[in-house]
């Protein structure tokens, strides 16, 4: 996965390609989950992507991540 300007991406975007392949949604249908619960900690939302949506600990730490750095 490369950025637009050809460079690697890195941090937590390197690991939506995979995540979308794995779990068959793309990564806005995460975004949007993690925007709209009622939880805000971190760790909150990570133990809910993998006990309510069988995200693995990774996939969710990187999802919950990009989605908190965004807000």
């Amino acid at each position: 996965m490369t950025a637009a300007d050809g460079a690697p991406v890195k941090g937590p975007a390197s690991y939506f390609p995979s995540i979308e392949k794995k779990y068959g949604q793309p990564i806005e249908h995460w975004i949007e989950l993690i925007r709209t619960s009622d939880l805000a900690k971190h760790m909150d939302l990570v133990n809910w992507l993998k006990a309510e949506h069988g995200l693995g600990h990774g996939h969710a730490n990187a999802l919950v991540a990009h989605t908190l750095k965004q807000q």
